[in-house]
């Protein structure tokens, strides 16, 4: 008999897929009672539908953030040769988030009824296109509708959060959409390094023989190419879920028809909804913030060159190697230990401490001290969108996608109203601005009111919430989990020792 065998009834993890899918086993444990869900990481592996799913997401999420921010290093250049203002170059910035705005909101639902990887793939070729139009920019206003129309990209973050919300179960939600958030939002700081560091001064020193403008007309075209190819292929070699693709299980009869009307009320009806959106503006708008403003902030305030200036910038992205993965994995972590309550505490904390940090930058006058105080509160900033995005699939399951989408949007709005600030304010004044409007939503945190969780101050978690829980924590004892790696405690490799005996 195996370890599967050996526990008793339905109350198991397995590796046997449902009837219902077009697979017959699984490389990862799943759970049969949430249509075969995983509930571990194999985060080396590249097999179907789970982890290649996961892959997927944070991959096309990292295209799509470069190019998305692909034109923000070279900023400093844009203004120069075109003899812009500053307020015209954050009109252009503040364009590209609005488009993100509306996008968001429309593809959530898409999520819903098609799944992520049909509208992944088409956000990804069509972002491509304007940014591969860099070169073709001539004014303030040129700018404006380029930058507008490369904010379609931004939108890949919901079908990068709802993909793996699919593939794996709700108590490993914070860790899986931590590290495809995080590893996709390294996108931002890659792009610093690429267009501004690298590829920028090759191009004006070696192949047009010192002429700049020339060398930030053409580098767009390599991201945008990428991009396009990979949002290509990713059609053809992924799922929408454990159990295949969204149109097959519609056919078999195994899911639900959704309409995207009824997901949009449900979504947009829900006060829970709109606290989040508020706190993601928060910590995913500062995030923007930076990767628009830190390059400038760095030439204008400190006398950097472009080159050195992205190179500093790009420290406050690559904290996403790690933060936003920390936060969701301490939101998965608190949630086995204090249920919803740990998780909405851990979000508090987290905007608070970008909050104040973010306050400290403000007056922080040294080279040296700026880039260290920025690299701790990017920190915060992305543990917090970490610990946001393991509360969202609890709000309500059943329009994951739509309320990701709703949530995300919110992002941009931080990003339009703190560009805003930045457009018309000094640099410390901006950064007060927004140190303290993120401080005030850090306590919106106490009226989040999820039914059959409890509060951050009160309530209790409902009969089912608990067996579920404990059903999970059951069933991930080490002794019982094969080889692999448990999803909320990524890292901790457990074998299975019943696997495979007589």
């Amino acid at each position: 008999m195996s370890g599967e065998e050996s526990r008793s009834g339905d109350d198991r993890f397995t590796h046997k897929a449902s009837p219902a899918s077009r697979f017959d086993q699984y490389d990862l444990l799943v759970d049969p009672e949430t249509n075969d869900r995983a509930v571990q990481m194999k985060i080396f592996s590249w097999k179907r539908p789970h982890m290649r799913a996961l892959h997927c997401a944070w991959i096309s999420f990292f295209l799509a953030f470069t190019v998305w921010f692909c034109v923000s290093p070279l900023l400093s250049e844009i203004r120069h040769d075109l003899d812009l203002s500053t307020k015209e170059v954050w009109t252009s910035s503040i364009c590209s988030d609005v488009t993100t705005i509306i996008t968001r909101f429309l593809v959530g639902s898409l999520c819903d009824k098609y799944g992520a990887r049909i509208p992944m793939g088409v956000v990804l070729m069509l972002s491509a296109i304007p940014a591969a139009c860099t070169g073709l920019v001539n004014s303030a206003l040129g700018l404006s509708f380029q930058r507008l129309f490369l904010g379609i990209a931004g939108s890949s973050f919901v079908m990068a959060q709802y993909w793996p919300t699919c593939m794996f179960v709700n108590e490993t939600a914070g860790t899986v959409n931590g590290l495809v958030g995080g590893w996709g939002n390294l996108g931002g700081a890659f792009t610093q390094v690429l267009m501004g560091t690298l590829l920028f001064p090759f191009f004006r020193d070696y192949v047009y023989d010192g002429d700049s403008e020339m060398s930030w007309r053409t580098i767009c075209i390599i991201p945008a190419f990428f991009a396009f190819v990979w949002g290509l292929i990713v059609l053809f070699i992924s799922d929408d879920a454990p159990q295949g693709y969204y149109s097959e299980m519609r056919r078999r009869g195994t899911m639900d028809i959704i309409y995207m009307t009824k997901s949009l009320q449900s979504g947009t009806m829900d006060s829970n909804v709109w606290i989040l959106y508020v706190q993601y503006a928060c910590c995913f708008g500062v995030e923007l913030i930076m990767n628009n403003a830190a390059v400038l902030y760095f030439v204008d305030e400190f006398a950097q060159t472009t080159e050195q200036a992205a190179a500093l910038a790009s420290t406050f992205g690559w904290m996403n190697l790690f933060a936003r993965l920390l936060g969701g994995w301490l939101s998965d972590h608190f949630n086995l230990k204090a249920g919803m309550r740990g998780r909405l505490w851990l979000q508090a904390i987290c905007l608070v401490g970008e909050a104040s940090l973010i306050i400290v930058f403000a007056y922080t006058r040294s080279l040296v001290g700026a880039v260290v105080t920025m690299c701790a509160f990017s920190i915060f900033t992305q543990c917090a969108e970490g610990a946001i995005y393991g509360v969202v699939p609890y709000v309500n399951p059943k329009y994951t996608g739509t309320i990701a989408g709703i949530v995300g949007g919110g992002g941009n709005l931080g990003g339009v109203v703190f560009g805003f600030g930045f457009r018309s304010l000094s640099y410390t004044a901006a950064f007060l601005m927004m140190g303290s409007l993120v401080l005030v939503s850090s306590f919106l945190t106490f009226f989040i009111r999820i039914p059959g969780h409890r509060s951050m101050l009160g309530g209790k978690d409902s009969a089912e919430i608990i067996g579920a829980r404990e059903r999970y924590l059951r069933n991930m004892k080490p002794k019982e989990v094969d080889s692999g790696t448990n999803a909320s405690s990524i890292g901790n490799e457990m074998n299975d020792r019943n696997v495979g005996e007589a």
